[in-house]
């Protein structure tokens, strides 16, 4: 288990949960203003927009984060999903530049809604809507070595894996 686990030690079934505001959107307790919605997704626009058009992008069922989200086809269709809200938006009287595309996993990262979901933020002027800030980490390793712990640990990953088929 991973210190982002631990953290969030979140329920990741994919039911819905009766506390989650995004859950409740899911099943029209609250309202939301629905861009789209399938099966598998749906898209609303946030109600604390950074840019005209914020749109939400979530699975309908609740996953706390991307990394639980075991189920292939959900993850395939919620970014279709977010796709088809960027084509939507590209083709609206709203004419924006450019998007940023955000998910944030736990709350260091600051994940608010403890259900996985994409943000799809037009952009229509550098410099406005939402802004990408780096501060570099005061501890970083040596790239290669980063390197090193990664693929030594994707090895192990999928040595893991293997042992679990049999």
């Amino acid at each position: 288990m991973g210190i982002v686990d631990k953290m969030n030690n979140l329920s990741s079934d994919g039911s819905t949960h009766d506390d989650c505001i995004f859950c409740k959107i899911v099943k029209k307790e609250i309202p939301a203003r629905i861009i789209d919605e399938n099966e598998y997704a749906m898209a609303f626009l946030d109600v604390n927009p950074i840019s005209n058009g914020h749109v939400v992008v979530i699975p309908k069922k609740h996953y706390s984060n991307l990394m639980v989200c075991d189920n292939d086809e959900i993850l395939y269709e919620t970014m279709k999903m977010v796709r088809h809200v960027a084509k939507i938006l590209d083709a609206s009287k709203l004419q924006p530049w450019g998007f940023n595309y955000l998910s944030n996993q736990g709350e260091m990262a600051g994940q608010a809604v403890r259900h996985w979901h994409v943000h799809v933020i037009p952009k229509y002027m550098k410099g406005e809507g939402f802004q990408f800030s780096s501060i570099p980490s005061k501890d970083m390793e040596d790239l290669d070595d980063v390197y090193e712990i990664l693929k030594t640990g994707k090895a192990k990953q999928a040595k893991m894996e293997e042992k679990a088929k049999k």
